[in-house]
């Protein structure tokens, strides 16, 4: 958990880790990784596996697996590839989330891809399927690139939260492009410092979370990092202590870097040298 409570959109929340429920080697493990992260959030692909009644007989589902009691669910528009589908399956998921009581029905996890190699966002149809959402009263958080430009773009559209991405989606390539992701923050954050700033996508380990944070991310949303790990549970666990970390190091101001080296014990006092007779 965060030693401190932020806000996205209507919701309130101390842990700063989101945390998916795809490529868990079953269904026994998801819980047991999600209960490791110290989550509040899980994110769920609505799909229609998810949504079908089976013929009468309801199949065996991600959400049959987990306490809708204990998390708040992020439906996410995983998977789609225009604008249409993408507000389709976010209206899909709102109805089901609402039937379920589950306040997660109030806001959506925005993706819209551009093709299926690089999974990277079609950032014109994101804008467009953004604006839709949000006149339709989701509170909508945008997986984007990590394009200062874009980000301030769809925070103009009124998004409740913009999430640049770290490296294309379960690449585990980590944090590829800083720079851009410090201007991400520092540009939507402007005039607004409480706006939250996710990052998601390309996380493999821990470090790479603590990165993200240090950066002054809000938050980081993962899955692959942990479902793909040899033991997820533990990998839960870890990604958890380095938002901690990654979140107190930002608090305290780190040190400047400098090209020299500076001294870190005093000149004063040296033991001198004796002198030759």
């Amino acid at each position: 958990m965060s030693e401190d409570g932020y806000r996205v959109g209507s919701f309130a929340f101390s842990s700063r880790l989101f945390v998916g429920t795809g490529k868990y080697a079953n269904y026994d493990l998801m819980p047991a990784a999600l209960a490791a992260s110290g989550c509040e959030v899980v994110t769920v692909a609505i799909r229609r596996d998810v949504l079908a009644d089976g013929g009468g007989a309801k199949p065996d589902n991600i959400l049959d697996h987990l306490d809708l009691e204990r998390y708040t669910i992020l439906p996410n528009t995983a998977g789609c590839f225009t604008a249409k589908d993408a507000v389709r399956s976010a209206r899909l998921s709102r109805e089901l989330l609402e039937g379920l009581e589950n306040p997660g029905a109030k806001w959506v996890k925005l993706e819209v891809l551009a093709e299926k190699k690089t999974l990277l966002p079609d950032p014109v149809g994101t804008l467009e399927a953004a604006k839709e959402l949000v006149s339709d009263g989701f509170e909508v958080l945008a997986y984007s690139s990590d394009d200062p430009v874009i980000a301030s773009r769809l925070k103009d559209l009124g998004v409740t939260s913009v999430m640049p991405l770290g490296s294309p989606i379960g690449s585990g390539r980590g944090i590829l492009n800083p720079d851009n992701i410090h201007l991400c923050v520092e540009t939507l954050k402007e005039g607004d410092a409480s706006y939250p700033v996710i990052v998601d996508a390309g996380v493999g380990t821990a470090s790479d979370v603590a990165i993200a944070m240090e950066l002054g991310a809000d938050g980081v949303l993962l899955n692959t990092g942990i479902a793909g790990a040899k033991n997820p549970v533990r990998m839960a666990e870890a990604m958890s202590l380095a938002i901690q970390a990654g979140r107190l190091a930002y608090g305290s101001g780190r040190i400047p870097r400098k090209l020299f080296a500076t001294a870190s014990s005093p000149e004063q006092g040296l033991i001198a040298r004796a002198a030759k007779n």
